[in-house]
């Protein structure tokens, strides 16, 4: 495969995956956005541009410097600021995910994080998912703000907006993203029956020891130990 070619296939994974986030309910329109890495700098959803229509010349290449290039009147999504500011500062990170899931928003209206209703917080690196204060779309604050509850977690939510899910690579991010709205739903279905009780630290710290393979593998991710299936 020439690297042309490798990078339309990126592309159409871009598409693919927006589509998906619509068929799993995590996303509304065309509120949601993606990014990847590249060796040069990111390949970014466009904005405003319906996913049913988008195609893999629509893609918008961003350089390290913010720099783009686009086709016909494209522009990047209009939150290209936190997807340049999160992979530049992460580097075992290849994608990052933003959408609008119903659950994960309620939530985030109500500036709440998720805190360790199951131990499934742990795929996000902790034993919380945190909320970010809000900030406006777009802005350099509201990506100052998604760094810092990142800096020790996979996800978080974004008060009066949304959630971010970054992984090592898209097929991960959007695995994810789809694991925290169902704790988010969770979360919020709990509520209505009160305070739920939560897992202790000390419990999610040895859940982490233990992550190892558990949760969604590439292919060519071998456990070494058998691992419970989920």
């Amino acid at each position: 495969m020439t690297s042309r070619e490798a990078e339309r296939e990126l592309r159409q994974s871009i598409i693919d995956a927006c589509r998906e986030m619509a068929a799993q309910g995590i996303n509304q329109g065309t509120s949601g956005n993606i990014s990847v890495r590249t060796d040069d700098g990111i390949l970014l959803t466009p904005s405003g541009l319906a996913y049913d229509r988008m195609k893999p010349e629509d893609i918008v290449v961003m350089k390290w410097d913010g720099s783009w290039t686009a086709s016909a009147s494209n522009v990047p999504s209009t939150e290209w600021r936190f997807h340049l500011d999160i992979l530049k500062s992460k580097q075992e990170v290849g994608a990052v995910v933003h959408a609008h899931p119903i659950f994960c928003t309620i939530i985030a209206i109500m500036n709440r994080s998720i805190p360790a209703i199951h131990y499934m917080i742990a795929a996000a690196g902790g034993n919380d998912i945190p909320c970010a204060p809000y900030a406006q779309y777009g802005t350099a604050e509201l990506s100052q703000a998604a760094l810092d509850a990142l800096r020790y977690r996979r996800a978080c939510l974004l008060a009066h907006h949304g959630l971010i899910a970054i992984g090592p690579n898209l097929r991960k991010a959007m695995w994810l993203a789809v694991e925290v709205e169902v704790l988010a739903k969770q979360y919020h279905g709990c509520l209505q029956l009160g305070s739920p009780p939560l897992l202790p630290d000390e419990e999610i710290d040895s859940i982490l020891k233990r992550w190892g393979q558990y949760g969604l593998r590439d292919s060519d991710d071998t456990p070494k130990t058998p691992q419970h299936s989920n």
